[in-house]
């Protein structure tokens, strides 16, 4: 895909990620609708982009909201050509200690967000024979730690859509991607551990935002189907599958920092 002249819906657009992927687009020429729940730090962003940029406060667990939205947006631009979807949050507890609401909470927002935007953005992609749609997941959604049930659970769901739509559109000249970073140093670890213990231990391995969000715009622009990042966490994939046993070992001493 071409960025130049293309609409591009982005959520959890208000800060992290969301917001350095809407300076990368717009300086590649697209027009960026900024989605979240707040429109204070959505219009800080919007302010600070080079090009053109709409605002649009909409919370990814309101279907009606989220419809409403889309439509305002493809009333505006006629269309929508690239649909990222990266609204979402983690939590690191222990699985006692998570109560079910939380669990539910953490899959509504991770997992059903992701399922209300992008069928009300799919029709429209439909009718027009073209689109993009990006969905921010994570390697927590191939491989599995401590304190991470809820998060990885949600975001296991997220790549299993995103692989069966990929399939379901085959055809269509709809591409459907997924992303799958480790940690990044963003504002996502001020919900997902407060007290900083993890991001302590971690930190010589977090990922640095803005070159995720490189990655992310080149793995669009090539039309890549999935993006997993450090390549190092690409070879924990493929030990996980290769070597269960001998990888639950290895998890239980390097990734159980939480």
């Amino acid at each position: 895909m071409k960025l130049q002249g293309k609409i591009a819906l982005i959520t959890g657009a208000s800060s992290g990620l969301g917001a350095l992927l809407a300076q990368q687009l717009s300086a590649r020429g697209a027009t960026v609708a900024l989605t979240a729940r707040s429109a204070g730090k959505l219009e800080q962003v919007a302010a600070g982009l080079n090009g053109p940029a709409v605002v649009y406060p909409m919370d990814v667990q309101q279907t009606e909201q989220v419809r409403l939205t889309v439509e305002q947006i493809i009333e505006r631009f006629g269309r929508i050509d690239l649909l990222i979807n990266n609204a979402g949050y983690g939590r690191f507890e222990t699985f006692l200690n998570m109560s079910q609401e939380q669990f539910a909470d953490m899959m509504d927002v991770n997992y059903m967000g992701i399922v209300r935007c992008t069928q009300a953005v799919l029709p429209h992609m439909l009718r027009n024979g073209s689109g993009h749609i990006v969905n921010i997941a994570s390697m927590a959604g191939k491989i599995g730690s401590a304190k991470s049930t809820a998060y990885a659970a949600s975001k296991h769901a997220v790549l299993g859509l995103t692989n069966s739509l990929r399939q379901e559109l085959s055809g269509t000249g709809i591409a459907v991607t997924a992303i799958n970073p480790g940690p990044i140093k963003t504002p996502f670890f001020e919900i997902a551990d407060p007290e900083g213990n993890y991001v302590k231990k971690v930190e010589w391995f977090m990922l640095n935002p803005d070159k995720v969000a490189r990655a992310i715009v080149r793995a669009i622009e090539s039309g890549r189907i999935e993006k997993d990042m450090p390549w190092s966490a690409s070879l924990g994939v493929k030990l996980v599958q290769l070597f269960p046993g001998l990888f639950d070992r290895i998890a239980a001493k390097v990734l159980n920092n939480k």
